[in-house]
């Protein structure tokens, strides 16, 4: 009997990324809850924290689909609750409605999140080819920002038919990932007999490892408060592009171009480096030109202005891959799942915290919240306790 080729699960896996990550209603987001369902800043940034508290509540328990059920249950079970959840959007305009479908959301977004990675690597394993590990996963990545960008284009166009439309149409590649993920061939892999790590060892276990490991600590801190600060822009950009007259059906084309810049500056980290000299100059100038940008977009309606600040918020506001690559350095390889888990929590509460705050301030003034966001992140620049001995290679 000729041995099953698992090498087919490898794009239908990007496939599944790209069309998972479609999202129409990017394109506008914050149209949707204020013109359509009539909601408050500060309520659409509480569902963005309720959105984040129940990714971190559920990323354990989700997990053991994929740990007990497999990676191609747990992929398919992700791509038809991602269907509910806009079905559930869509049914009323209605805050409590919109909580609901973020749970289901939530419920998509864990149990979806690392099994398709687990999936390709033990495909990848089955075959032989491991050691197109590292290119594969890359591309995967490269698939779910393309599934970005032609989702907020494009959605940007079907929010003529209304701002509830671009939800409606997600359906259509969210079941697409679904029905895909069923076609997927489970290959062996040797169940975690350990089971999830669980909340209690990675506060018990990370959090003793970092009080002893201060620079750890250190590197943790300022990335959680400038991520949380940074997080704001997502939220706001839509906002101040419709307070500087832009029409709705290009926000998604600002959108596409705000997510290329992160993805222009990551892959050139090494030259940029190298071009400016000490590794700690690159984290401090780019929370001093995240903070510039945002005192930018307080103090103009001019369009082009409001575009290029946007765009530079974006693109140096997301750092989590630099401070992992040297926080990396001083986590040991036994280790290193409980204390990243415990990083990924502190962001994460760190965001369902200050996301509420950042909304009352909109619900008041988004430029003011935008000054304010831009100060808070300059005052950290002068304060910064990074030194370039910390960064080691």
């Amino acid at each position: 009997m000729k041995a099953p080729n698992y090498l087919s699960n490898i794009w239908k896996i990007k496939a599944i990324r790209m069309f998972s990550w479609m999202h129409f209603f990017a394109a506008v987001l914050v149209p949707f809850y204020t013109e359509w369902a009539n909601l408050k800043l500060s309520q659409v940034l509480f569902i963005n924290s309720w959105f984040m508290f129940w990714n971190f509540v559920l990323e354990v328990p989700t997990g053991t689909v994929a740990d007990f059920l497999g990676r191609k249950i747990s992929l398919a079970m992700g791509g038809i609750a991602a269907v509910i959840a806009a079905a559930v959007y869509i049914s009323k305009p209605d805050f409590y409605t919109f909580l609901a479908a973020e749970f289901i959301f939530a419920i998509a977004y864990t149990l979806q999140s690392g099994a398709d990675e687990a999936l390709a690597y033990d495909s990848l394993k089955a075959c032989n080819q491991e050691e197109q590990s590292k290119r594969i996963l890359s591309s995967m990545e490269s698939c779910k920002l393309t599934g970005i960008i032609i989702g907020t284009i494009i959605g940007g166009f079907i929010a003529k038919f209304g701002y509830d439309a671009p939800m409606r149409y997600y359906m259509i590649p969210a079941f697409i990932s679904f029905l895909i993920a069923l076609s997927l061939k489970e290959p062996p892999f040797k169940e975690n007999s350990m089971g999830r790590i669980s909340y209690f060892t990675i506060l018990k276990e990370g959090g003793s490892y970092f009080l002893k490991n201060k620079v750890l600590l250190l590197l943790t801190a300022e990335l959680t408060l400038t991520n949380a600060l940074a997080w704001g822009i997502i939220w706001l950009f839509q906002p101040l592009l419709a307070n500087a007259g832009l029409a709705v059906t290009y926000y998604g084309f600002i959108h596409a171009g705000a997510c290329l810049g992160p993805i222009v500056l990551l892959s050139n980290v090494d030259k940029i480096e190298t071009f400016i000299g000490p590794k700690r100059l690159l984290l401090l100038y780019a929370t001093i030109i995240t903070g510039c940008s945002f005192m930018l977009l307080a103090f103009t309606n001019y369009l082009p202005l409001v575009i290029t600040g946007i765009i530079l918020g974006f693109t140096f506001c997301v750092r989590i891959p630099i401070f992992s690559s040297y926080m990396n350095k001083y986590i040991p390889s036994e280790k290193r799942a409980t204390i990243l888990s415990l990083t990924s929590m502190c962001r994460t509460i760190s965001i369902v915290v200050v996301n509420p705050i950042i909304g009352f301030l909109a619900d008041w003034s988004v430029q003011y919240t935008m000054l304010i966001l831009g100060a808070l992140l300059l005052i950290s620049a002068a304060f910064t306790r990074i030194e370039e001995k910390h960064l080691i290679e």
